[in-house]
């Protein structure tokens, strides 16, 4: 195990200096010498236990940190599968722990692995503790779980609390409804959780939405919430495709369910919509993600291939470049999602998922009722392919999120580096002068 850079920096300062006693103002400069050139640590730990949303919002926050902290080092811990396709900047690496996955019922059980859940958190919270103990962040920011998942990154939390290491606890602007959320926190301990972080950020605005309202937090931890607002996201430089499909040529409405293990039926309604609408004029092109099931997706595969307006592809780890090339986006409004129809200003239609969460739900009726996208719910249109297919004819006309005034809305991702600037260049303890 190797000493924090924090340690290091006392035997900087006296190398050579035993005789005299060290100038205040020398530490200090020094402090700010290793803080440039050293840059600090930071840990992300990233809730994956389903979909994209966690890794890539992550992934955002730790791009614009190294981009402004050159010589930071981060490491963002995850589970998800598909973690080695997505680039990072340089300085920020992962670590991953083995994989688990949420059944429909609700459970879950390791991803690959041949051992139970328990056998499991016990494997993914040792790979945890031990990171933690070797890299020494000065930050650990968490991923919307307090305790992590079945509370596996309380060990770390335990180690990290007499190291020297602040806590941010990150949440996204909607959790869930307050009947659901408000349980669970309570079934997990996350709500007692709270009084180890020093800062809780919620990637949205409070003007929109309060996602922790509903759990009656003290004054004091309600002193420590800071609304950053939305997470503004940049062009990657290079497409990961060679060539993309033809009808992207001219103007397409993109069809994107994420991670596409629970966009199975927008994709079909979609489908449906053209298929029973001739005079839908413009093209689109489905990206199914890559978590969706393989026999459904040879299923739409087919039905695709029979339509001269459609055209689909498997995944695109740089779908920003997509998203900026459409002319409309239907999505079904996920938070990274979402932050992307703000960022490249599309006009969107979401159609939200209402189980096992109403996150969607919620953050697509607040975002409506602002006039920043469209909403189709099939709990309204009962998934009919025609209340579809004149949603998606009135997509071109559509107004785009710009033409509402909403204050900070994508301020997130420089607030952030606001409230990191100084924990990571904040002065360390003056050490006692030698005798």
């Amino acid at each position: 195990m190797f000493k924090s850079h924090r340690s290091t920096l006392a035997a900087v300062v006296f190398m050579g200096s035993e005789s005299r006693m060290v100038n205040r103002t020398e530490y200090a400069e020094a402090a700010m010498r290793l803080d440039v050139r050293g840059g600090g640590r930071v840990l992300i730990y990233s809730h994956d236990t389903f979909g994209l949303g966690h890794l890539r919002r992550s992934r955002a926050i730790a791009n614009a940190l190294v981009e402004e902290h050159p010589g930071l080092s981060l490491i963002i811990l995850s589970g998800s599968p598909v973690i080695g396709n997505f680039e990072f900047g340089s300085g920020v690496d992962y670590v991953r722990v083995p994989g688990v996955t949420k059944l429909p019922d609700g459970s879950y059980r390791s991803l690959n692995l041949n051992l139970s859940i328990d056998d499991a958190v016990a494997l993914r919270e040792g790979i945890i503790l031990q990171t933690a103990q070797t890299f020494g962040p000065d930050l650990l920011i968490v991923d919307k779980e307090p305790t992590g998942f079945r509370g596996e990154l309380m060990p770390a939390i335990g180690w990290l609390r007499q190291h020297d290491c602040r806590f941010v606890l990150g949440v996204r602007d909607v959790m869930d409804a307050p009947a659901l959320l408000v349980p669970e926190w309570e079934r997990k301990g996350a709500r007692d959780a709270l009084r180890y972080y020093d800062e809780i950020w919620v990637y949205g605005l409070k003007e929109i939405y309060e996602p922790l309202a509903a759990l009656g937090l003290s004054r004091d931890v309600e002193r420590r919430i800071t609304y950053t607002g939305y997470l503004r996201r940049d062009l990657p430089q290079q497409p990961q495709l060679s060539r993309y499909p033809k009808l992207t040529r001219s103007p397409f409405i993109l069809v994107t369910t994420g991670g596409g293990g629970d966009g199975e039926d927008l994709v079909d309604w979609v489908l449906s919509a053209y298929e029973a609408d001739p005079a839908i004029e413009m093209p689109a092109l489905v990206v199914f993600g890559p978590f969706i099931d393989r026999d459904r997706r040879r299923g739409f595969l087919e039905r695709v291939g029979r339509h001269p307006k459609l055209d689909a592809i498997h995944f695109d780890t740089k779908i920003e470049l997509l998203m900026r090339k459409a002319a409309a986006i239907v999505a079904m409004g996920g938070y990274n999602t979402f932050c992307e129809i703000l960022s490249f200003d599309k006009p969107a239609l979401i159609v939200p998922r209402t189980s096992p969460r109403l996150e969607q739900h919620i953050r697509a009726v607040q975002a409506e009722s602002l006039g920043l996208v469209r909403m189709l719910s099939e709990h309204q249109a009962g998934r009919d392919p025609l209340h579809m297919a004149a949603a998606l004819r009135a997509l071109p006309t559509q107004s785009r999120p710009s033409d509402v005034v909403v204050p900070g809305l994508l301020d997130g991702l420089d607030a952030i580096r606001e409230r990191v600037a100084p924990i990571l260049g904040r002065p360390v303890a003056m050490p006692q002068a030698a005798e």
